[in-house]
């Protein structure tokens, strides 16, 4: 799934292409691509056209379009791209994508924007921006770590009130948004400490240098396009990004630890994989 690095790279994207347009046309295919919209594809649809693209903002994982028009003043249309979702800016005659959910056209005949999804787990839906300019249905997303509203002391108390494993409060959205498993194993490594350690017995410093290479490398990521591992995650334009080319330990199970040389080993976690080092990283000792 797209994490924090590749959503921003995509909202840049749109920052650049879409923001300032007026949309005079969309066509939603099936009822997946808005089902969190829940008066349906039609009332979307028919709510987004004659509507003027006014911003292009994100919090953690979601985007979102800020939106004034007729029928969607002071409203966004909230974007998520989930395992799959792709948003991109194409020509009006390019071919349709196998896997195309949705068209926005806009009323200068420029490029279009379009929302291909081949696992369908993405979507879209209008909402209501909060005083904050929040979308309603993410006012639980905790601020992530670019986010001019994060404050690093109280992340820090709420990972140190978590009686759960390290990793798992990291990649908790209320507690911190935009860290997934990508880069929680990385700020992992990068700061020396297992995944498996439980939040409440790390001492504030240790917490605070976990967040900070949290930080640290996913403004690398952001740098390099973001981590594509196959042609599901692109930007807006279609390119891929190449920070898996920088990874020191997800997805690098049985290679040498760029810092100590052991083995990279996986460990199972919550359906998926951690990725850690065994000398630098060891595992906590059972509870008890």
């Amino acid at each position: 799934m797209p994490e924090l690095p590749e959503v921003e790279v995509v909202r840049r994207g749109l920052a650049e292409h879409v923001v300032g347009r007026h949309i005079s046309d969309v066509q939603l295919s099936g009822h997946r691509v808005a089902r969190r919209h829940l008066a349906g594809p039609e009332d979307l649809a028919a709510r987004l056209r004659d509507s003027d693209v006014l911003d292009a903002r994100r919090r953690g994982k979601y985007l979102w379009l800020v939106l004034a028009g007729p029928a969607a003043d002071r409203s966004a249309l909230l974007l998520h791209l989930g395992m799959s979702g792709q948003l991109l800016v194409q020509p009006q005659d390019a071919a349709d994508e196998k896997h195309l959910h949705a068209r926005i056209r806009f009323s200068d005949n420029g490029p279009e924007l379009r929302f291909v999804d081949q696992r369908t787990f993405g979507g879209m839906a209008l909402a209501d921006l909060d005083d904050a300019g929040i979308p309603e249905p993410i006012r639980h997303i905790a601020p992530d770590p670019f986010d001019p509203a994060y404050d690093l002391e109280a992340v820090v108390g709420r990972l140190r009130a978590r009686q759960s494993e390290l990793k798992r409060a990291l990649l908790d959205q209320t507690v911190v948004s935009g860290i997934g498993n990508i880069y929680a194993d990385e700020a992992l490594w990068r700061a020396q400490v297992h995944g498996g350690r439980i939040a409440a017995s790390l001492s504030r410093p240790m917490l605070r240098r976990v967040l900070g290479h949290a930080r640290e490398v996913m403004a690398e990521a952001l740098g390099q396009g973001g981590t594509s591992f196959d042609a599901l995650y692109v930007n807006v334009n279609g390119a891929s990004g190449y920070f898996d080319r920088s990874l020191a330990a997800y997805g690098q199970e049985g290679r040498p630890c760029p810092r100590c040389g052991a083995p990279i080993r996986r460990e199972a976690f919550m359906g998926r994989s951690s990725f850690s080092c065994p000398r630098c990283q060891p595992r906590p000792r059972p509870r008890g």
